[in-house]
């Protein structure tokens, strides 16, 4: 990733990660930061890698977890051990609730911010038929324990700990298309069902990222599992391209995150 584009915001991130891994070297400490979406992660990657650190865990209280604390750790803790171990700042909570309600990720996380819970706080939602499992902090547990009964208008059920199988995290809706390239505004156009021109408008405005990264060119090549994420349309994966028609045009599906 090129960190010399970033925001201001993006920069205070940085400088608090190199904070970080200056007070583990000098001072000893353990420092957690997060929890981080994926363009934070890739941002601690690379200054780390910049700085040669590897001491240093990215976990979000379960395999494959989307949303991850960056754990920073003095060089004498044995980061081979299992990361539970490591991250006791994790919580799971899970909700029980009828299956005939259905609920989102999107009623979750209102209902969380609307303690005042701050998003770095907060880690996956995934939501299920009947259940959802939840990671947060562990120091705003008990506030989601002793404030939330109601997710919506639907009663709630919570205890700490998360089932044995936890629920499928992501939902997809498929789109398939053809396009003449696999250029990002051709993609675009094929996610948002706008023209070329309007397309390129929203590229060159900035709304549309590519693997979590700004691109304002809109013939940027696009390849298989790229994320494409458009504010105000959501968040995609390119999943595959393939035959191509007698037309020359190119097959694609590509799939929504709900």
């Amino acid at each position: 990733m090129n960190l010399s584009n970033l925001s201001q915001q993006e920069k205070y991130f940085l400088a608090k990660v190199s904070d970080a891994f200056q007070a583990a070297d000098t001072k000893s400490y353990v420092r957690m930061i997060g929890f981080l979406d994926e363009r934070q992660q890739i941002m601690a990657n690379t200054i780390a890698l910049q700085q040669h650190r590897n001491n240093f865990i990215l976990f979000g209280g379960y395999n494959n977890a989307n949303r991850k604390i960056l754990g920073i750790f003095p060089n004498y803790i044995d980061l081979t051990q299992e990361p539970n171990s490591l991250f006791d700042n994790i919580d799971s909570i899970t909700f029980r609730y009828r299956s005939e309600d259905v609920l989102s990720h999107r009623d979750f996380l209102g209902a969380l911010m609307n303690l005042n819970i701050t998003r770095e706080s907060i880690g996956d939602i995934l939501v299920g038929k009947g259940i959802t499992v939840l990671f947060v902090m562990h120091t705003v547990t008990q506030i989601i324990l002793d404030e939330l009964f109601k997710v919506g208008r639907v009663g709630v059920q919570l205890e700490v700990g998360m089932p044995d199988v936890l629920p499928l995290e992501e939902h997809f809706f498929e789109i398939k298309d053809t396009v003449s390239s696999l250029r990002l505004d051709c993609i675009v156009s094929t996610l948002t069902k706008l023209s070329r021109e309007k397309s390129t408008n929203l590229i060159e405005q900035g709304l549309v990222t590519q693997n979590y990264e700004c691109i304002q060119n809109n013939s940027h090549p696009v390849c298989e599992g790229d994320i494409i994420s458009i504010r105000g349309y959501g968040k995609f994966i390119v999943a595959q391209s393939g035959a191509v028609t007698k037309k020359g045009r190119i097959h694609v599906l590509c799939k929504k995150y709900l």
